[in-house]
């Protein structure tokens, strides 16, 4: 089934609340219905419960009541910020979602996660910039080489005007693969980068990479659930997000 298109402030297991502009992700899809990197966790909880991730369903508000119920209740949340880009892509319609920003900003941070499926223009930039917002641009070294020098140049021209993090999902990767080392490489390069935010991958036992030996993962706590994890360092946070140091960029 698909998504319905009316906005929702909804709070995730890890304590997150989204207001996605956008449900499902088209673009993320399009090679692979699992997703990114063939383990889009997104996807696997819209698969779960039923909803169709291969096709981007727009959210909008019904009527100004609606605007103000969604605003009073992001007042209330027990955390600093929202976020646009939990179960979808905002960056499948930037307009759209600079418009329901334009309604709601000012009242808590907004942080946006986006891979730029579509670029952002000049103008759109200006807006979010003047709403302040925080883009967390995701990358991994598991990206083409093509897609990391097109999100790194996404990331860099944010910067120059707004607050712009480097959202870098990472895992430990084999060294003593030759494709893994390669990988480890990259991903090295990737972590150097200013305003870097490090994210675990959440991987399953049937990932091809696992299986040749390329990523190398083990059962670690996840929150309160013990799964299997893809970690590089023991410093990376798995827990619940009102205890994360980094709160997506925003410290």
């Amino acid at each position: 089934m698909d998504y319905k298109g009316i906005i929702t402030l909804t709070k995730n297991n890890r304590g997150i609340y989204d207001l996605d502009t956008t449900k499902g992700c088209k673009s993320g899809t399009k090679n692979n219905k699992n997703g990114c990197y063939n383990e889009c966790y997104a996807a696997k909880c819209a698969k779960r419960y039923g909803y169709n991730f291969t096709e981007t369903t727009i959210r909008k508000f019904i009527d100004i009541d609606h605007v103000i119920r969604i605003r009073n209740q992001i007042e209330l949340i027990d955390m600093p910020f929202i976020r646009i880009g939990v179960n979808s892509d905002p960056s499948e319609n930037w307009e759209h979602t600079i418009n329901v920003i334009s309604l709601i900003y000012g009242i808590k941070d907004i942080v946006i996660i986006t891979k730029h499926w579509k670029s952002l223009t000049d103008s759109q930039l200006k807006k979010l910039a003047k709403y302040g917002v925080c883009i967390n641009t995701s990358i991994s070294a598991l990206d083409s080489n093509d897609l990391i020098t097109y999100r790194l140049s996404q990331y860099k021209r944010l910067s120059n005007n707004l607050r712009s993090i480097l959202r870098v999902v990472t895992c430990d990767f084999n060294k003593n693969n030759l494709t893994g080392l390669n990988y480890d490489i990259i991903q090295d390069n990737l972590l150097k980068n200013e305003n870097v935010i490090d994210t675990v991958f959440r991987i399953s036992n049937n990932n091809e990479l696992y299986k040749l030996g390329i990523i190398k993962a083990e059962k670690s706590m996840f929150m309160s659930n013990k799964v299997l994890l893809s970690k590089h360092s023991d410093r990376i946070f798995t827990g619940h997000c009102i205890n994360c140091p980094d709160m997506c960029g925003l410290n």
